[in-house]
């Protein structure tokens, strides 16, 4: 070229293909900084999500710690009712343990109810004057079982009879 032995036709293509060249510089140039905009954005939102995250995590560390030490609380409990219902199921005849028992796993864990003001509180149904009748005719060692629940029924002075 700088010795002349380049037609001007062949400088004139080469300058064109040097102007379009640093068009096409400028133009990548732009997309990169766009691209690096765009990325320190998503890095952004990146880091404001993962501390949400780790919020969320010690949140449910602390939400397992007071399930685990409720169901400890829990369990304590239990031990000591069935402690209790062992002491107090010492003097109940077998034959009405086990009907308080099977009655008890049929409906969710209540085997008797409370007859109080002409109501079981079981099921919270009314019972008939008929039924009462019958009831307050009975003896007092007498099992009596709810009609509608057939939990049994513990009749004080407020059974309405």
């Amino acid at each position: 070229m700088d010795a002349g032995s380049v037609s001007p036709k062949d400088l004139e293509r080469i300058q064109h293909e040097v102007v379009s060249l640093e068009r096409r510089i400028s133009s990548l140039e732009d997309d990169e900084l766009e691209v690096m905009g765009r990325l320190e954005e998503a890095q952004g939102r990146l880091d404001h999500v993962e501390q949400e995250l780790e919020g969320t995590e010690r949140r449910a560390a602390e939400l397992r710690e007071s399930r685990d030490a409720t169901w400890a609380e829990i369990d304590g409990e239990t031990a000591d009712v069935a402690g209790t219902r062992a002491w107090a199921a010492e003097d109940v005849p077998a034959d009405l343990l086990k009907v308080y028992d099977r009655v008890r796993a049929q409906r969710g864990g209540v085997g008797a109810a409370l007859l109080r003001q002409r109501q079981c509180t079981g099921c919270r149904l009314g019972i008939d004057n008929l039924e009462l009748a019958r009831i307050a005719a009975l003896p007092a060692d007498e099992v009596v079982r709810c009609e509608e629940c057939t939990r049994i029924l513990v009749r004080t002075d407020e059974s309405g009879l």
